[in-house]
């Protein structure tokens, strides 16, 4: 048969495999139809090319264990034995030339017994795969051989076996963050995913000699419900697997968005209500991983306790319904739960009571899965079980460790029905890095870390008022219920705070403390978008902002708890620019709610203080009073009312430096003083209208721009700041880096047209999979003649530039940008003018949405 017969016969087969997958046949049976045809054509090509040789073909690793993906390697063994002919050499050297030429991925190393010996003994990988060695074809003596060699008396006892092979899955859980919730998982390397199954084989195999994971159901490891769970979790992962190489055409194993949506599609997921089909697919992903991970954890506890603990240690009684037995808590019998349901979460603060323990026993944690039905109406209602809850909450250590553990096991879902929903519920976009529930749980974990003193480093802001605040646990529910009620339609901070005023007022908790519980729930989102989207300089923000939240300590619930929200979301999102901009709201609200909302803030006030701490700062600095006094005449009450104190000293300092220079315009770039990131400004002629070329420089020299303030001073002139960072977040930029910044700007201001650089970046592979139709609002500014100008569009390389290139073309001025990237999608807003410094008329915002839409979304 020639090669390219044999090409065309696999290309065949593959199409038949994938034609039988998309009818729904089992993928169980067309993982091990692929494994046996690939046997078929290795042994009948091993007879063409090495007929007489003493030599065998061993099947190892996955295929081995007769499981083949469509594109999966084809890992083999040729095992020698200790002397063969030059004539064998060439046959053998034939054969695997072969089986590159009619197109299989191969993976071969060729051994004798007792080099199989000498490897497997100095690695445990090569153990492990020759562990699930098949013979294809060749002698059984040779075969046998080299399976006795790797016997636990041999290499690798069972305890030091297992010992490693944990090392390895911990290391390898760490590489994916200790999370199967990355919203693009590796179906195969993920904790849950189908390598922590394979673990579970591995160990059983070396120490019980198990060939498949039903034997450990005779050995008393693994009741027949777990090993249904276990074949059920790995052949819903197989046909995600298998769905991933028929459609990529290759071995893939990462779940990216760019194959998402198609295989939600190819597996028959439908777009619901409330839920995308790839929502629907990706919940079902994340629980049953969540499941395997428990059920992992479960069994490598099990055979922790058999292999490296001694069974007969006894155990000591900790009360009447547990004892600790080899340092893991453990019920007294298997009847405790039905005797008493409560038990199930007295376990937990047990847990945060002795911390020297080191789990939970995984006969207890099985037993915990068999007794879930008892969490129910009855259980939920019982104020024992309230009791027991929020002493969890309020404990002294623990509370995120313990909360963690009740959701892998299943219990918080169950106690919290509506918590219960969003356990694996992804949102489909690039904003969201985690599942709602883990995100949620990252929230209580964040405002955990500000409770407890040992973290003051990290937010010490936060850290001192959350530590100030007479009853945390407000915070930890309002964490808890705060996104508990996405994907359910409608606005899902109206309905949590109705679940969480219901949860709190039947916990026992006082009405004014469920209701300060809902409002923060209500309004979890109020001061991220108001100091990330609203002009902070306006007197009239803040008063709105602190009438709406109303006391002093409703605020500082709000502050930790919205710090916690935007870090729990990505933690690659957040920086100092936001950690910024909230503590400058908090503190603005903060002294508002002081003085009382009867005695507003004025701008004259703000002015006069912002002007005493920025002489202050000059002082410091030597600036003369002259000096200063010169500068501030080219300033007006705008221009204090838009910068803070530290600010306007940097600004007035380096014009004071600069004064012979003005005319032509002037640049200065500096790291940001309270945090990672760059601050620029330019002191430029207004008719210059910079922001279209700033924005193009800056973008293309790979920054995110932050924040952007053109502020027209009375002399012609107008002050235009940018804050931007690294896109790739780095934090330190050093001195070469601002200078290339610096003359980037400076060219600017000296260039002889009006061209805007292009953009020549590309957008992220992943931001390209999402279709984000543009978006315009208009409204009239409450406290100045400007009109604000709010944009949604799809986040790309250049969009603040064409958005300023569409402002010159219109007639428009730009007196700031608030930028707000969330995720592959921006929102951002303009504060703009006519060029006679008016808002804008109906027609003109017509034409300027006409514009940026024909600009931004056909181009």
């Amino acid at each position: 048969m020639t090669y390219g017969r044999i090409r065309d016969e696999l290309a065949a087969a593959r199409g038949d495999l994938k034609a039988r997958f998309e009818a729904g046949e089992s993928v169980v049976e067309l993982v091990h139809a692929r494994s046996r045809l690939i046997d078929e054509l290795l042994i009948k090509l091993w007879h063409e090319h090495v007929p007489d040789c003493d030599a065998a073909l061993v099947a190892v690793g996955g295929y081995g264990r007769g499981e083949l993906h469509p594109a999966s390697d084809v890992d083999v063994l040729i095992l020698l034995p200790e002397s063969i002919s030059s004539a064998c050499e060439e046959s053998l050297s034939s054969f695997v030339t072969c089986l590159w030429d009619v197109g299989l991925e191969i993976g071969h190393s060729v051994r004798t017994v007792e080099e199989c010996s000498q490897k497997a003994s100095a690695d445990l990988t090569i153990a492990t795969t020759l562990m699930e060695a098949r013979l294809l074809v060749g002698p059984d003596v040779l075969f046998a051989g080299m399976l006795e060699v790797i016997e636990p008396e041999h290499m690798w006892p069972s305890p030091v076996f297992f010992e490693e092979k944990h090392k390895e899955q911990i290391a390898r859980h760490h590489r994916y963050h200790d999370t199967a919730y990355n919203l693009e998982p590796n179906v195969k390397g993920s904790p849950g995913g189908l390598r922590d199954i394979q673990m579970i084989g591995w160990v059983a195999k070396r120490h019980f000699g198990a060939a498949t994971l039903a034997e450990l159901v005779a050995h008393e490891f693994l009741t027949p419900v777990q090993l249904q769970r276990l074949e059920k979790g790995e052949h819903f992962l197989w046909r995600i697997r298998f769905a991933l190489h028929v459609l990529t055409g290759r071995r893939e194993d990462r779940l990216l968005f760019d194959y998402q949506t198609r295989l939600a599609e190819m597996l028959g997921y439908e777009d619901a209500s409330y839920t995308l089909a790839v929502e629907q697919m990706m919940q079902r992903y994340y629980r049953t991983v969540m499941d395997l991970s428990r059920l992992n954890e479960m069994l490598l506890q099990q055979f922790e306790e058999a292999i490296l603990m001694d069974p007969n240690t006894p155990a000591e009684p900790l009360n009447e319904r547990f004892e600790v037995k080899n340092g893991f808590l453990q019920t007294i019998d298997e009847q405790v739960f039905e005797r008493d349901p409560s038990a199930m979460l007295e376990l937990f603060l047990l847990l945060q009571d002795n911390p020297e323990l080191r789990g939970v026993s995984a006969y207890t944690v099985g037993s915990i899965k068999r007794h879930l039905h008892l969490v129910d109406d009855e259980f939920r209602q019982n104020p024992r079980n309230h009791r027991l809850f929020l002493s969890i909450l309020r404990a002294s250590e623990g509370v995120t460790h313990e909360l963690r553990r009740m959701n892998l096991y299943g219990v918080l879902g169950l106690y919290i029905p509506a918590f219960g929903r969003i356990v694996g519920r992804m949102q489909y976009d690039l904003f969201h890095a985690y599942t709602v529930d883990q995100h949620t749980l990252f929230v209580v974990s964040n405002l955990r870390r500000f409770a407890l003193h040992r973290f003051d480093d990290e937010f010490p802001h936060c850290s001192e008022v959350m530590q100030s605040l007479e009853k945390p646990e407000i915070a930890y529910l309002s964490g808890l219920f705060h996104d508990i009620a996405k994907g359910r339609g409608g606005d899902h901070s109206e309905l949590g705070a109705v679940d969480a005023e219901a949860f709190c007022l039947e916990h026992g908790l006082s009405e004014p403390e469920a209701q300060t519980v809902a409002w923060l729930v209500r309004h979890h989102l109020l001061l991220s978008t108001t100091a990330q989207k609203k002009d902070l300089g306006e007197p009239d923000v803040i008063n709105e902002f602190s009438e709406l939240v109303g006391d002093s300590t409703r605020l500082d619930y709000l502050y930790v708890l919205t710090v916690a929200d935007v870090r729990g979301t990505d933690p690659k999102l957040w920086n100092s620019w936001k950690a910024q901009l909230f503590r400058d709201l908090y503190e603005l609200a903060k002294r508002a709610l002081r003085r009382g909302l009867e005695n507003p803030f004025e701008g004259e006030q703000l002015v006069s203080e912002k002007q005493e701490k920025a002489r202050a700062y000059l002082d410091t600095a030597g600036v003369s009073t002259d000096d200063t006094t010169s500068v501030w005449q080219l300033f007006n009450d705008n221009y204090f009312m838009r910068y803070r104190s530290s600010e306007v000293a940097w600004h007035t300092e380096w014009l004071a430096d600069s004064d012979t220079n003005r005319d032509i315009g002037l640049v200065d770039v500096r790291p940001r003083r309270t945090g990672d990131g760059v601050e620029a400004v330019l002191f430029t002629p207004i008719t210059k209208r910079t922001f279209a070329h700033v924005t193009a420089v800056l973008d293309e020299l790979g920054m995110t721009i932050m924040d952007a303030r053109i502020v027209p001073l009375d002399n012609g002139n107008s002050i235009d700041t940018y804050v931007f960072m690294e896109s790739d977040k780095v934090v330190d930029i050093d001195e070469a880096r601002i200078n290339k910044i610096l003359r980037a700007l400076t060219g600017i201001l000296n260039a002889s047209d009006d061209k805007v650089a292009e953009v020549t970046r590309v957008i992220t592979r992943q931001a390209r999979m999402f279709t984000t139709p543009t978006r315009v609002n208009f409204r009239s500014s409450t406290s100045t003649d400007q009109t604000v100008f709010e944009l949604v569009t799809a986040d790309r390389p250049g969009l603040l530039s064409r958005v300023g290139q569409v402002f010159i073309e219109q007639g428009i001025n730009i007196a700031s940008a608030k930028i707000m990237t969330i995720g592959e999608r921006a929102e951002d807003v303009f504060y703009i003018s006519d060029l006679s410094g008016y808002a804008l008329t109906e027609s003109a915002l017509h034409q300027l949405a006409d514009a940026l839409r024909d600009r931004l979304d056909n181009n």
